[in-house]
């Protein structure tokens, strides 16, 4: 399913919005068409209500409009001031006079509402749709999924390779493809997947062949090894070497890489604390071609240890 309800910062430069958004005209044409535009928030006054760049004329969005809300929930404090500086969609909802000067009264409320209704709604397990990260936590990344919606990668979806914290992967405001984990039927929360994207175990390993001296990133120290990520979704280990530290770059020499045991055996030549940039992440799943998934195997063929997910 192709995602049209955007996550926010992407409609912003697109020809279109900038029409529409150009002139009050445009603005009068996009409330009676109910267009969804984007436009970034200027400020927060003292009651909670944002105001919209517009350029043409002054927008503004009353603290109610700000976000859907749930019944019995009240939208925080935090859910609107931290909007500022930043893309935000909206419908208009009137086009009025105040002081003489033309004000356009926004809503990200109903268009958050359309987003779920036309578009999240309509969501399975498996499919896939594109996403932006918001914020990252110890326990995982949120994105947004559509029109400043929000949804949860837990730490354990981002890789297979294990990471100490989203960090580690991504950066806030970088736009990922996601596939739809599981849906919370009393909330219509989604919660998504990042692992099955990057390919199983046989396609990465094919990346790498014995006798090769290849970089990675120590992600874990074990008594009985060093786990040595050398994609997103491959790890190797190496002998427990003293010294070493987690977050490291190491370089390894590739001893051997056995399919049915899902093994890749290092000898950890060397390691630095430098500074280093994440993994370069390649999806095997492209996003623009395929938009559902049922079922991914990550574990080779023949091997007895079986990691899968099933949509």
């Amino acid at each position: 399913m192709q995602n049209q309800y955007l996550p926010e910062g992407l409609l912003m430069g697109t020809a279109q919005n900038r029409e529409y958004i150009s002139s009050q005209a445009g603005l009068e044409r996009a409330m009676q068409q109910g267009k969804i535009l984007e436009a970034p928030a200027a400020m927060c006054d003292s009651e909670l209500n944002l105001y919209i760049d517009l350029g043409s004329i002054r927008g503004i969005m009353p603290r109610e409009e700000v976000a859907f809300c749930r019944p019995g929930e009240e939208i925080k404090q935090i859910a609107v001031i931290t909007r500022v500086g930043k893309p935000v969609c909206f419908k208009v909802v009137s086009i009025s006079e105040e002081h003489g000067a033309p004000v356009a009264i926004l809503s990200r409320r109903l268009a958050q509402i359309e987003c779920k209704n036309a578009f999240l709604n309509d969501l399975i397990c498996g499919d896939i749709i594109r996403a932006k990260i918001t914020h990252l936590e110890n326990f995982g990344a949120f994105v947004d999924i559509g029109c400043g919606i929000v949804s949860l990668l837990t730490v354990d979806c981002i890789s297979v390779s294990r990471i100490s914290h989203p960090s580690d992967r991504f950066s806030v405001g970088e736009y990922i493809p996601v596939v739809i984990r599981s849906i919370e039927p009393e909330t219509d929360r989604l919660f998504v997947s990042h692992r099955e994207l990057l390919g199983t175990w046989a396609e990465n390993a094919a990346e790498f062949a014995p006798m090769q001296t290849v970089s990675g990133i120590v992600r874990s120290i074990e008594d009985y090894g060093i786990f040595i990520e050398l994609a997103p979704n491959l790890a190797g280990l190496a002998e427990y070497k003293s010294g070493v530290h987690v977050g490291e770059v190491a370089s390894v020499y590739i001893k051997s890489i056995i399919p049915a045991r899902m093994k890749v055996k290092l000898v950890l030549i060397d390691s630095s604390a430098a500074v280093c940039s994440p993994i370069k992440r390649k999806y095997y799943i492209n996003a623009d071609e395929v938009h559902h998934i049922d079922h991914w195997l990550y574990s080779p063929p023949g091997c007895s240890k079986v990691i899968e997910t099933v949509f």
